[in-house]
């Protein structure tokens, strides 16, 4: 084949592919559609292809509820290489998959009578928040609750499953994902610690008592009881910094494994990490609990100190040479957006519901991390037309045309509410690229 013929070729196919990503809205799949999808995108490789990864963002949420063993489940049969269970306790120190510890809006636990009087209003993570808490019930009391759709409003279609799952423990989620992994495929899991300080340092039961509890080593604890401590399958993500060095300086040292710590970011220029400011506030030793972190932010450590002091090159190396292995980015903070004067209705169901237009900016942060050695896993791409945006030349994306662009970035993995969406990107990706290369 002459070079004239594999450059057409690639053109060819590189066009077609890309102009159907990127200007097609993704539709929610019926279950046969999912399952015939899966079956052809499934892939072949144990965890990931080609150093890319699919991360099931609290499992398959698009299609069910968040943080089920069916969300999970689905993920897993859709193609995704790891699933995300998101970790708080229970009153009797379990660890079980909510995306809060404040569980009104995922548990149907406002209709059960005999749960009245353990509503309570608490302040976590500086913000005070009315309902219901995991470390105010037992495990045995959780296990009577029953799952909600989070976000009925955008996702109706996953409402039709209220009331019919469970919360699972961390045991269950690990159990689950060693059943799924065969025919030569393993899974992972990506295991998130919610509010660490708050369980261990700072909150109180209803009783008055303090929760005193450390996630991270009952994260520790758990997998090593499951035997279930392959660095090729675990990664362990945190938005705080405290927790994570912990992890890598005390508590995986002390059961004799050491697996891959992912630094999460949230709004570089709004949010600010919570242990941080706590520890600020609270006069710690800063040097003591950070090591020489402070010495890398510009300004040093303070209660004001946002994400984006921690996303320069000086910090990405300090993490990448001290705890980490990886970080992941809030994408709109890695790739930023501006918000359309009207919306667009991009999909044709006469909600105009696009707001948002891509800037073309990559934030440094994406280079210096990737020049550090640090995987970079941004969050959280959605299909539906509300999590969606523009490119900077007008054209409705669609979650595949993200996914590929982030790829395309050197990204080596995503969170994704819809993983045989994610899939179908790495797919693509893929070929294009094979084709290229012919």
């Amino acid at each position: 084949m002459s070079v004239h013929v594999r450059r057409h070729l690639f053109r060819s196919a590189a066009a077609t592919l890309l102009a159907f990503a990127v200007a097609t809205p993704v539709a929610f799949a019926d279950d046969a559609a999912v399952s015939t999808h899966s079956d052809r995108h499934r892939p072949s490789d144990p965890l990931g292809r080609q150093g890319l990864i699919v991360i099931a963002h609290r499992g398959a949420s698009g299609y069910r509820p968040e943080h089920t063993l069916e969300a999970y489940r689905l993920a897993i049969r859709q193609g995704a290489d790891f699933i995300e269970p998101d970790l708080v306790a229970t009153k009797d120190g379990v660890l079980v998959a909510r995306h809060e510890n404040e569980i009104s809006g995922t548990t149907d636990v406002a209709s059960r009578p005999q749960f009245a009087n353990r509503r309570a209003t608490k302040t976590v993570d500086g913000v005070a928040m009315t309902g219901w808490f995991t470390e105010d019930f037992t495990l045995a009391e959780l296990k009577t609750l029953r799952a909600k759709e989070r976000i009925p409003a955008i996702r109706p279609g996953n409402t039709r499953f209220d009331g019919l799952y469970p919360i699972p423990t961390l045991a269950e989620v690990i159990a689950l994902v060693k059943r799924e992994s065969r025919n030569g495929r393993r899974i992972g899991i990506y295991p998130e610690t919610k509010h660490p300080t708050y369980f261990a340092r700072e909150g109180r039961r209803l009783d008055g008592t303090p929760i005193h509890t450390s996630l991270g080593a009952k994260l520790v604890e758990t997998l090593v009881a499951e035997g279930f401590t392959d660095p090729r399958r675990v990664y362990i993500q945190s938005f705080e910094f405290q927790n994570l060095i912990e992890l890598k300086r005390t508590l995986m040292p002390g059961a004799g494994i050491d697996l891959p710590l992912v630094q999460l970011y949230d709004d570089f220029n709004e949010a600010a990490p919570y242990d941080v400011a706590y520890n600020v506030a609270h006069g710690a030793d800063m040097a003591a609990i950070y090591g020489g972190l402070a010495q890398q932010v510009s300004g040093g450590l303070g209660a004001a100190t946002r994400y984006g002091a921690f996303a320069t090159e000086p910090v990405l190396a300090w993490m990448k040479a001290n705890y980490a292995s990886g970080v992941g980015p809030w994408k709109g903070s890695l790739l930023p957006r501006t918000t359309l004067a009207a919306p667009v209705d991009a999909d044709g169901d006469g909600k105009a519901q696009l707001a948002g237009q891509g800037t073309g900016i990559v934030h440094p942060m994406l280079g210096w991390a990737l020049k550090a050695g640090l995987q970079v896993h941004p969050y959280t791409l959605r299909a539906e037309e509300t999590y969606l945006a523009q490119t900077p030349g007008g054209v409705a994306q669609s979650v595949v045309a993200e996914a590929l662009q982030l790829y395309g970035l050197g990204a080596q993995g995503f969170f994704i509410d819809q993983p045989d969406q994610g899939v179908l990107a790495r797919e693509i990706f893929l070929e294009v690229n094979r084709l290229r290369d012919r």
